[in-house]
């Protein structure tokens, strides 16, 4: 009988209402063969988890009523599940052989038994591009940013266009696509350091930060004097209100997230949907998922800009799976600084 080792996971306690905690998950350790089950076209196979990824749409897995959304809920008494790179170790799949690095939904553990496949796609190795681009930059959160901007915001060259929650994973590179396009941008942050960040390194042409403004409405009329054609929302409540009375007749406003929303039982209201009328705005929420086809092209073209030095891309990294509930958390009070990245292993 195969030697069985220590598996470290991170267990999803029970469902949530409000903001997510760190007690809402637990580490546990369980054993585990290093054998994918052979047999019976099972096509499962086993990889070691290298790094994983904090996304803020993981808050909505953490409640039971999110049955009927895109994406089931988590289970409780099971491992959490994210995006993550992983390396095959052991495989009874004829497309996935051991030494092969993989990027796809994985569990929150240091080894899992991977089943489906529909959304795994395998990773040649680049000395040019970290491995954990591959759950950012060349990810979910890079694929949306470019399926949002560029199809969901049709923006044209020499427009003005508003990113909030600029620096997180998303913003930071949907105002470089908008950079690239030609347009003028400006990103809105929590904090002196992200505003310096936007401005000084990923090439927003102004950001501020929303916590030093009394007044949203003002804030953006200041910086948009003339008004905003496209509002990329990752964050809804106040900031979405008050993008709405400042944008120009035909803008557009893809809806991305709504990290605002810390309660999806009392969510908070949007109080000048009127404008959608008056300026004959468009308002669109969209899931990268929708784009899939698109995938290829925008791997081209970032990786090319990035090899460039016209893409640049800021993460997090947290060292250790133990410290995955923190980071993950973290995402909802603004304390990381780009995109959310916990080590698991290195390859």
């Amino acid at each position: 009988m195969m030697e069985q080792v220590e598996n470290k996971q991170v267990i999803f306690r029970g469902y949530i209402e409000g903001a997510p905690k760190e007690t809402d998950m637990e580490i546990k350790i369980s054993r585990i063969q290093l054998k994918a089950p052979k047999g019976s076209d099972s096509g499962a196979f086993l990889v070691k988890n290298l790094y994983l990824s904090c996304d803020p749409y993981m808050r909505g897995r953490m409640r039971s009523s999110f049955t009927s959304s895109y994406i089931p809920p988590f289970v409780p008494g099971q491992p959490v599940e994210g995006f993550g790179v992983s390396k095959v170790v052991d495989s009874d799949n004829p497309n996935f052989k051991p030494g092969d690095l993989v990027a796809g939904l994985t569990g929150w553990e240091e080894y899992s038994l991977i089943r489906k496949t529909e959304q795994l796609r395998k990773i040649q190795p680049d000395h040019h591009i970290p491995l954990s681009y591959h759950i950012g930059l060349l990810g979910m959160p890079g694929f949306t940013a470019y399926a949002g901007f560029h199809e969901v915001c049709s923006p044209k060259g020499g427009e003005y266009v508003f990113v909030s929650a600029a620096s997180g994973a998303v913003g930071q590179l949907v105002g470089q696509l908008a950079k690239l396009h030609g347009c003028y941008v400006v990103g809105s942050a929590g904090s002196s350091r992200k505003v310096d960040l936007l401005k000084n390194k990923l090439g927003f042409d102004e950001a501020f930060n929303y916590n030093d403004e009394t007044d949203l409405v003002a804030a953006l009329k200041r910086f948009f004097p003339q008004g905003i054609d496209i509002y990329f929302d990752n964050v809804g409540g106040e900031m979405l209100d008050a993008a709405l009375l400042n944008m120009r007749d035909h803008g557009r406003i893809a809806v991305c997230g709504m990290v605002s929303l810390h309660s999806y039982h009392d969510p908070r209201g949007i109080h000048n949907l009127f404008t959608l009328v008056t300026k004959r705005i468009t308002m669109k929420g969209f899931l990268q998922s929708d784009y899939l086809h698109l995938y290829p092209r925008f791997l081209d073209y970032v990786i090319s800009n990035y090899r460039q030095g016209k893409i640049v891309y800021v993460e997090d990294m947290n060292e250790g799976l133990e410290n995955a509930p923190a980071a993950f958390v973290g995402l909802f009070s603004g304390k990381n600084v780009g995109k959310q990245v916990v080590r698991v292993a290195c390859e």
